[in-house]
C-alpha cells in the first residue's frame, strides 16, 4: 500500500505536475484556434500546390510538367505546431517576482516569493 503523501508533498507535486496556459490567450480560446491553425496551414499548402500545378496545365511537354512538380515540391510544407502550457510553479513565480518588483522588492509579495522558491528548492532566477 502506498503511504500517504503529506500537504507540502501534494504541493510541490501539484506545482510540479499542474500546468497553466502560458501562451497569452484565453485556456478556452484554444479548442477553436488549434483546428483553426491546423486548417490555415494545409489550406496555403493546397493553394501553393495548385498554383503550381496550374502553371504546368498550359502545353503537353514533359519540361513544363516537371518544372511545375519541382515548383510544387520546392516550398517547404506550412507546419504549425501546439505551444506546451507552462508548470504551476513558474507561473506563480512570474506573478510574485512581477508584483514583488512593482513593491521595490520589499513587502509580502517578495517574502512569498523566497517561500516559493524553497518550496520549489530553485534559488533566485
Amino acid at each position: 500500500m502506498p503511504r500517504r503523501r503529506s500537504p507540502q508533498e501534494k504541493k510541490a507535486l501539484s506545482y510540479a505536475r499542474d500546468r497553466r496556459n502560458d501562451y497569452g490567450e484565453n485556456d478556452k480560446s484554444s479548442r477553436r484556434n488549434i483546428p483553426l491553425s491546423k486548417r490555415i496551414a494545409r489550406r496555403a499548402d493546397r493553394r501553393i500546390a495548385a498554383t503550381a500545378l496550374a502553371a504546368g496545365r498550359g502545353g503537353a511537354d514533359a519540361d513544363s510538367g516537371a518544372a511545375a512538380q519541382e515548383r510544387a515540391e520546392h516550398r517547404r510544407p506550412g507546419v504549425w505546431r501546439k505551444w506546451p502550457d507552462g508548470p504551476l510553479g513558474v507561473h506563480v513565480e512570474c506573478g510574485l517576482e512581477r508584483r514583488a518588483r512593482a513593491e521595490g522588492g520589499k513587502g509580502r509579495n517578495a517574502d512569498r516569493l523566497g517561500r516559493l522558491r524553497a518550496r520549489l528548492r530553485r534559488p533566485g532566477r
